[in-house]
Order: C-alpha cells, then sequence, then structure tokens
C-alpha cells in the first residue's frame, strides 16, 4: 500500500481533497497538483497537515497544472519523493482540474466565448490527462496495476447557459478516457471516468444558476440529498482495489441514483 502513490490533479478542494484523505487514512502517500493564491493558501495548508497526520508521505505542487512547464517540474518533484521514499508507483491518477470560461458561445453585449477561452477550457480540463498520462508513463511511474480516474459530470451531455465551453471538455474527457483505456490496457493499466452526482463544491458554485440545478437534484435523489465529495471519493478507493482491475473504458455514475429517479 505504501509504495502505491496517488496523483491528484486538482488537489486542494471538492473531489480533489476529499479523494486525498480517502487515500491518505487507507495507508497511501499523496501527490497533489493545484493552482491556489494567497487567500486560499490556509485551507491547502490544513489540508496537507491532515493528510500527514496519517504517517504518509505527502508532496503538493502550486501551479498551473495544464501547463508543461509546471507539469514537468511536479513530475520530477514526484519522482524525486518516491525515490526518497525507498521506491514505488503511481497506483493512482485522478483528474480533477476544474478550471474553465463560463461564458456563452454568443452573446450581443462583448461576453461570447472567444477562441483563447474556449481552447483554454478544453485544455485544461481535458487535454491535460493526456499529457500526465503520457509524461507518467514515460517516466515509469505509471505500470501494470495503475488507474486512471477522470471526474466528468452529467453536463458532458447537456446543454446548460454558459456551459458550453465545460461541456464540450467534459464530453472530450470521456473520450480521452475511452482511448486511454484501450492503449494502455496491454500494459495492465485502467482507465475509468467518474460521473458523480450534483455535488456542492466551489466549481458548481461558480456555475450560473447552481442553485436551481441543486434544488432539482436534490428533490430527485432517492437519499433526498445531494451527492457528496466524500462519497465519491470513497468509491474511487473501492475501484482502485485488485479486484477491480478489469474494469476500464467505462463512465461510471456514483450519484445515488439520482441519474435514474424520474
Amino acid at each position: 500500500m505504501s509504495a502505491r502513490w496517488i496523483a491528484i490533479l486538482g488537489a486542494s478542494s471538492g473531489f480533489g481533497a476529499a479523494t486525498a484523505r480517502e487515500f491518505a487514512a487507507a495507508g497511501h502517500p499523496v501527490f497533489g497538483a493545484h493552482l491556489d493564491r494567497r487567500g486560499t493558501m490556509p485551507q491547502v495548508t490544513t489540508l496537507i497537515e491532515a493528510l500527514r497526520g496519517h504517517q504518509v508521505p505527502v508532496l503538493f505542487h502550486n501551479g498551473n497544472a495544464a501547463d508543461d512547464t509546471v507539469r514537468g517540474e511536479a513530475i520530477d518533484r514526484l519522482a524525486g519523493a518516491i525515490e526518497d521514499a525507498g521506491g514505488g508507483t503511481v497506483g493512482v491518477l485522478l483528474h480533477s482540474l476544474a478550471f474553465g470560461t463560463l461564458r456563452p458561445f454568443f452573446d450581443e453585449g462583448g461576453r461570447a466565448m472567444t477562441r483563447r477561452q474556449l481552447e483554454m477550457t478544453l485544455d485544461v480540463m481535458a487535454n491535460s490527462l493526456v499529457y500526465w498520462t503520457q509524461d507518467l508513463l514515460q517516466r515509469g511511474l505509471l505500470r501494470e496495476g495503475s488507474r486512471i480516474f477522470a471526474m466528468t459530470s452529467s453536463g458532458s451531455v447537456a446543454a446548460w447557459p454558459s456551459y458550453g465551453a465545460v461541456s464540450a471538455a467534459k464530453s472530450a474527457l470521456e473520450s480521452h478516457i475511452r482511448q486511454i483505456a484501450v492503449e494502455l490496457s496491454p500494459r495492465g493499466i485502467s482507465a475509468n471516468a467518474i460521473m458523480a452526482g450534483v455535488t456542492p463544491t466551489p466549481a458548481l458554485e461558480k456555475i450560473p444558476g447552481h442553485e436551481e440545478i441543486e434544488q432539482r437534484a436534490r428533490l430527485r435523489n432517492p437519499s433526498g440529498r445531494l451527492t457528496r465529495p466524500e462519497d465519491v471519493a470513497r468509491c474511487i478507493l473501492a475501484l482502485s482495489a485488485p479486484g477491480a482491475a478489469w474494469m476500464t473504458g467505462n463512465t461510471i455514475r456514483v450519484d445515488g441514483g439520482e441519474a435514474i429517479s424520474g
């Protein structure tokens, strides 16, 4: 267990932070890539202290995980930390980057989506998974038995106000997961997308009309509540067990039945 690190892209809040807590509690070393300014760093420091309380190695790297230079520096640090800890692999890679532009495609008031914003959203929220996987594989950090997970949402198949770029990114992310699964299956590496139910996270709060989205989901969910980050984190931990190795290329719903309830 101790030799199988989890590397989390988007580790400082939401699904990333909850998953870091679950894996650290289970004895896994944690690497977290995050982008935080001075105002949110205290909560990152608190998270790191909590993770280290489980007596596991913890390494966080602050920077834009979609930037090539930052990615290279982060992976260098991760490889060094693994070596210092006596060796090991990245047993789990979780892509949970939630940074994109929320604007309509067409707007007469000058707020229409620009090419730069659209391409940035797709690069951060989808394409970066491919680049991280390529580099970790090339460095020998992803090996047989490693698992790759990417956080998607029902927004991949829905059209919400100002959500077009993020919806496209989520659709692309699911496509990338399928391709990664096919190409890495011969190496014994699996890849799955996790489609969480509506979950109160900082990313959700940025979506215009999120209050209505939350209300509808709460009424629709058989449990009468929203999905929590901890619900998703526990499922990711369970899906990382040896017995789930044959599951790959899927988009797995973790929503308490929200999607199937009328």
